[in-house]
């Protein structure tokens, strides 16, 4: 792997910083190209940037033209996208990783554990739809005219800055007010979040191996929590504790749509995820890094810097409303 030509579309984002980094550790030659707008998560010494917008047809057609061993594309949501990067990458690219997401996977699910082979279906979430519609193009293009494409579908995934619910530090800045929560359902169903330095674990050995072309490969974490012990944990690291109401996601979806497409189309059904594929192809993959820790590193990002411990007004007034209508 060590020397491998690596271009990543995108890098600076909450899991392919990450990955940006382990990949130098690696010893990969990684250049990104972004529109460099981003000073939240810097660059590993040692990569190379090239400052573009991708979507800019001429723009990226000067980036494609050069040879690479990899391109990981982070940025394609919509198959038009997809289609604008194989046509220019075509011929110059030995591996292309596409990004899609486990949202994509069969909502609700049918069955438990989530695995690669879990049908593709998510009515509920337009996101979900595209990343579906991604993946049937890049299939078509491995089956049609073996262009190398491996797919990788993360879950939730987070760093330091991003707090695993809707409307970001509002929850936090609530329990610290003593004023009760929003959480969906009765707060048992399972969730897996991954620390985003955990998925680059598993990602970064994907490159440029064999086994991987035409293959999709998801990476979560082992760690699975209920939706209450994530607010138990993040109240916790903030230094107080969780007073929950509880709350059906249709009510939460009449109540503020946006809030309610992520729970429909994704959170408000439980997740768990059996990564045996992943091990036969990267063995030594194993998440290390707790909930309950990684909360403590979100709580102190934010309390260095008072402007980052924004509130989102609309899901806190739809807090407000459904906890008066949900408390006895």
């Amino acid at each position: 792997m060590s020397g491998l030509r690596v271009l990543f579309l995108g890098g600076t984002g909450i899991i392919s910083s990450a990955c940006s980094w382990r990949a130098i550790e690696a010893g990969l030659d990684l250049t990104v190209v972004n529109r460099g707008q981003t000073s939240v998560r810097p660059l590993p010494p040692g990569a190379q940037q090239i400052t573009a917008d991708i979507n800019d047809r001429a723009a990226f057609a000067a980036v494609a033209g050069q040879d690479f061993d990899v391109v990981v594309d982070w940025l394609a949501f919509t198959p038009d996208q997809v289609r604008a990067r194989t046509d220019a990458l075509r011929g110059h690219v030995g591996q292309y990783v596409f990004i899609s997401s486990a949202s994509a996977y069969q909502t609700p699910p049918s069955r438990l554990p989530i695995t690669e082979s879990t049908p593709l279906r998510n009515p509920f979430w337009q996101y979900s739809r595209n990343k579906i519609a991604c993946e049937d193009l890049l299939t078509t293009l491995y089956r049609e005219e073996g262009f190398p494409v491996t797919i990788v579908r993360p879950s939730h995934t987070y760093d330091r800055t991003l707090v695993p619910f809707d409307g970001g530090w509002t929850i936090v800045e609530r329990m610290r007010r003593g004023q009760p929560v929003v959480v969906h359902g009765d707060g048992t169903s399972l969730w897996t979040l991954t620390h985003h330095r955990d998925f680059a674990r598993g990602f970064v050995p994907l490159l440029g191996h064999p086994r991987t072309f035409g293959e999709a490969f998801q990476i979560t974490s082992d760690d699975v929590l209920t939706w209450d012990q994530i607010a138990n944990a993040l109240a916790t690291a903030a230094g107080t504790s969780a007073q929950i109401v509880h709350v059906p996601s249709d009510a939460i979806a009449a109540a503020h749509q946006g809030w309610g497409d992520g729970l429909r189309g994704d959170k408000a059904h439980s997740a768990v995820f059996d990564n045996s594929k992943l091990r036969q192809v990267v063995p030594d993959f194993v998440a290390t890094i707790p909930f309950e820790a990684g909360a403590r590193e979100i709580i102190a990002w934010y309390d260095e810097d008072p402007t980052r411990r924004r509130i989102d007004d609309s899901i806190d007034e739809a807090m407000n409303t459904l906890i008066a209508r949900y408390t006895p």
